[in-house]
């Protein structure tokens, strides 16, 4: 049997500053927001969107409005999808924990809804084509992912499942309640939803694509990688498995890989104009 790896219970606590406690999951959603900023202005120099900025289409001032109307979504998008996905009989009965955001609870699902009607309303004031915003940011998002599972693994919390205890990379994690190796599932989605796909959808959206193309991509991949990862994720305890042994992740995953798929073919659909 390979030794195994035991989770260093890190201190939730990144640093005190009198009476002001700043935790490591805050410094990963700043480290998202930063990442976004910085790669959205590097895709500003990306065709088309560079030859819009020529002509006045797009500035850096709309970077700063994507990312008001994007924190907004994440935030409202995530703690409501949690509510109704994963817990809804339990908010119903104590609607006002709905608010107690500090006692944990995101859903990317929602946060992916909330981020959509943010980005609709930021289309509608600016008059331009959804597609076209949602093309834009759709390569920006994954390293804010991976900063979230950073997150999650630093707090001990999304563990994995049970794993064989040959594993070398296989972890105990205290804060399981069981002291058996685990699938480190937070370092699996860190790596695949992350930063894997940060490479193949800024790879991809580096040439002009038909609208729409780079956001069916980006559904179908992380909906894809992210389904694959949640064989690995232990299950919500109060979920547990569901239909077809299937996580709760995984049928939230069903719909948005399909619908991107649908989306991703209408975009390459042919045309007398592929090119935008």
């Amino acid at each position: 049997m390979s030794p195994m790896l035991l989770h260093p219970e890190f201190d939730p606590v990144a640093l005190r500053l009198g009476p002001v406690a700043i935790h490591w999951y805050g410094l990963t959603y700043l480290a998202a927001f930063g990442l976004f900023l910085l790669l959205a202005r590097l895709r500003l120099r990306h065709s088309p969107y560079r030859e819009w900025v020529s002509a006045g289409r797009w500035s850096a001032q709309d970077i700063e409005d994507l990312m008001f109307f994007g924190v907004l979504g994440v935030v409202l998008g995530g703690r409501i999808g949690y509510c109704l996905f994963y817990k809804p009989l339990y908010y119903l009965s104590h609607p006002l924990e709905i608010f107690a955001v500090w006692e944990g609870g995101m859903s990317f699902h929602g946060g992916m809804l909330g981020v959509f009607l943010g980005m609709a309303w930021f289309a509608r004031t600016r008059r331009r084509p959804w597609f076209e915003i949602t093309d834009f940011i759709a390569p920006c998002v994954p390293t804010g992912l991976a900063s979230g599972r950073v997150g999650n693994f630093i707090n001990g919390e999304l563990w994995g499942r049970l794993a064989d205890p040959d594993l070398p990379w296989a972890m105990v994690f205290p804060q399981s309640g069981v002291l058996a190796p685990r699938h480190p599932s937070q370092l699996y989605q860190f790596l695949g939803e992350g930063l894997l796909l940060f490479v193949l959808l800024w790879l991809y959206a580096r040439r002009p694509r038909p609208v729409g193309a780079v956001s069916g991509a980006f559904m179908v991949g992380y909906g894809s990688l992210r389904f694959l990862a949640e064989y690995f994720r232990e299950p919500d305890a109060h979920l547990g498995l569901l239909g077809l042994g299937l996580s709760m992740g995984q049928w939230l995953c069903v719909p948005m890989v399909l619908l991107g798929g649908v989306i991703w073919r209408w975009a390459l659909r042919p045309t007398d104009n592929p090119s935008q």
